[in-house]
């Protein structure tokens, strides 16, 4: 019991000194979009999933060729089941050079809605 304790502590206590960091960075530089990527994938540990969407949103506004912000909002959207957000996200990532979007829904039999 105690063991558990500990180390929920310590995950906590560095959790918490990364999203410290990472606000700190987007203080610095509000316009590097890598700073609200990590700060959403830190929020997405934490179950915060509203946060962590709005990060990655702003991330890909700041940089829409972001790969791996695309295949994060893929993943954030089909488990929303909004298809048509995550394919969208899906086909940008891999329109930049990152195909994990596409393979899982793919893997997961999630039909493309059609374009128009």
């Amino acid at each position: 019991m105690w063991r558990k304790e500990i180390v929920e502590f310590a995950l906590d206590f560095e959790t918490r000194k990364h999203v410290e960091e990472q606000l700190a960075w987007i203080a610095a530089d509000p316009a590097d979009p890598k700073p609200y990527y990590h700060l959403a994938q830190l929020y997405r540990m934490q179950y915060k999933q509203d946060e962590g969407l709005a990060l990655l949103l702003e991330a890909v506004r700041l940089d829409g060729d972001f790969a791996e912000a695309h295949v994060s909002l893929s993943e954030i959207y089909a488990v929303r089941e909004d298809y048509k957000a995550a394919w969208k996200h899906a086909r940008s990532a891999q329109r930049n050079g990152n195909e994990r979007g596409v393979d899982l829904l793919a893997r997961f039999h999630i039909p493309e809605p059609p374009m128009g």
